[in-house]
């Protein structure tokens, strides 16, 4: 019997899809790196290929036999010293798959991209599939990575590899093994967000994208994206239904991004050590807000309320911090003083 093959199913995404294809019955293989933890995925039967998608003969291996591909890993680091790391596994890697699943043979390739690789709205708007992408010129590694190997993906479609592309937004939810992918929301419960900027970006449940996969598997067609989101947010408005469901206070203090980008920026340069880097606020202030039409019309695609998310993924984040004070957060009058530093500065830069 044919397998299936998962690379990147020891990550958030990649374990809720490993658990949809186990329910859908699918004979899986997973290709995973020796060091990869595949205890969150007890229960589940599979064979387990060891190896890393920038080993093309460890892909090559994990590829024979098989007649369905989903591939998922990948790098999410938006921090300079990841650059070529993100590289790597973003492209090179994704590379390697495409190529190897195309002298296979394979009956299907789903691939997991990133609305990243689309780009971004307007403020306020929203973009979908033929948005047209205008911010590699920003060197978010990510996000170009992403958009290249999307490049790659569709050039091989054209030499017959049959690859379907899928583009998540902003994904939360429970069950995150590796802990990177919550991040956002385990910072926002100890208070760790001493400030934001002005942006957007859009939720969606890790569940409903990972059933998003399987009917682009079913359903989409071969040279095509698909935007796999939920709800658009502005920064503001999530963080006001975070406190609403966890009564965590917001941050206290939203900056002009051309401000805590340049404060970023004098900090990395003073090798003082910050919990967000240069091209995290440089891609916080942009509006990944996005319409998922597409992909409801065409696959069926639903996401469920972004409540029921957001509810869910509080109390799961708060079950793995425990007893833990939000106190690591910095201190109001800390806050305050900060904010009439930053004050000072924007006058001084608008001079």
């Amino acid at each position: 019997m044919a397998k299936t093959l998962v690379t990147g199913g020891s990550g958030f995404l990649g374990s809720h899809l490993v658990r949809a294809l186990a329910g859908r019955g699918d004979e899986l293989r997973l290709l995973a790196r020796r060091d990869s933890d595949l205890g969150p995925l007890e229960g589940v039967e599979f064979e387990r290929a060891t190896g890393d998608i920038t080993d093309r003969r460890a892909v090559r291996r994990a590829i024979e036999g098989v007649e369905r591909v989903f591939h998922v890993a990948g790098r999410t680091s938006l921090r300079a010293v990841d650059r070529d790391a993100v590289f790597d596994a973003n492209l090179r890697g994704a590379r390697n798959v495409f190529e190897e699943a195309l002298r296979a043979g394979v009956k299907r390739l789903v691939h997991t991209s990133s609305v990243g690789a689309i780009g971004v709205a307007k403020p306020g708007g929203t973009a979908d599939e033929s948005t047209s992408f205008e911010i590699g010129h920003l060197g978010l590694a990510y996000v170009n990575s992403k958009h290249e190997a999307e490049l790659e993906a569709l050039h091989l479609a054209a030499r017959g590899l049959p690859v379907v592309i899928v583009n998540p937004t902003f994904a939360l939810g429970p069950d995150d093994p590796t802990g990177t992918s919550m991040g956002l929301v385990r910072r926002f419960l100890l208070r760790q967000i001493p400030v934001y900027v002005n942006g957007g970006l859009n939720i969606v449940d890790v569940r409903d994208v990972a059933a998003g996969h399987l009917l682009a598997d079913e359903k989409g067609e071969v040279g095509e994206r698909y935007i796999l989101g939920g709800r658009n947010f502005t920064l503001d408005r999530l963080f006001a239904d975070l406190t609403r469901i966890s009564g965590v206070a917001p941050p206290d203090l939203r900056l002009p991004a051309s401000i805590a980008i340049v404060a970023a920026e004098a900090a990395q340069r003073a090798r003082v050590p910050i919990a967000i880097a240069p091209d995290e606020v440089r891609s916080a202030s942009l509006w990944w807000t996005y319409r998922s039409t597409k992909a409801k019309q065409q696959l069926g695609f639903r996401a469920r309320p972004h409540e029921q998310t957001l509810e869910e993924a509080v109390a799961w984040q708060r079950e793995q911090i425990g007893d833990r004070s939000p106190a690591g957060g910095l201190p109001r009058l800390a806050l305050r003083a900060t904010g009439r530093l930053l004050g000072g500065l924007e006058r001084v830069a608008g001079r």
